[in-house]
């Protein structure tokens, strides 16, 4: 198969094993600095997939969240096909700390009792929401917590 520009297009999705988090690129900017992205993956493709009320639950949580325990994330988004998110950080790849980091921000998310910014003032569609959907997921994760440095399904 041709390689495509887009690092995720190049990933072999029949042969990954969810739920997992990955290095899915690096970039060494010319200032020095260096942007880790890495895929925070819930469901296997093509197999299953995250409601939007819920990956919109989790996209608003996190990106509170996460906050509160590291100043290095610039972002953290959906991906299209609703399997699980990217997260972009400042620096290099540490899988096994940003592991830690999901860990505890999921471990938040589980004492909410409502999604941050979710209302029409500080949300496009803040009612587009579902935060028990959001903790059914990420209970889903943390079910299987030491598995998530192991991306490849084994033969």
């Amino acid at each position: 198969m041709k390689t495509m520009n887009v690092e995720s297009f190049n990933l072999d999705h029949t042969k990954v094993k969810a739920p997992f988090v990955r290095i899915a690129d690096v970039k060494h900017l010319p200032a020095g600095d260096v942007l880790t992205k890495y895929d925070v993956r819930f469901s296997q493709p093509n197999k299953g997939h995250l409601e939007m009320t819920a990956v919109h639950s989790i996209e608003h949580s996190f990106a509170e969240c996460v906050r509160n325990h590291s100043d290095a994330v610039i972002d953290f988004g959906p991906m299209g096909c609703q399997t699980g998110f990217y997260l972009i950080m400042v620096g290099e790849p540490d899988v096994p700390a940003t592991c830690q980091l999901v860990e505890q921000t999921f471990r938040d998310i589980l004492t909410l009792d409502s999604v941050p910014a979710a209302n029409e003032v500080q949300c496009g569609w803040g009612t587009h929401h579902s935060l028990t959907g959001a903790q059914d997921a990420i209970r889903g994760m943390l079910a299987h917590r030491d598995e998530w440095e192991q991306v490849m399904a084994q033969a």
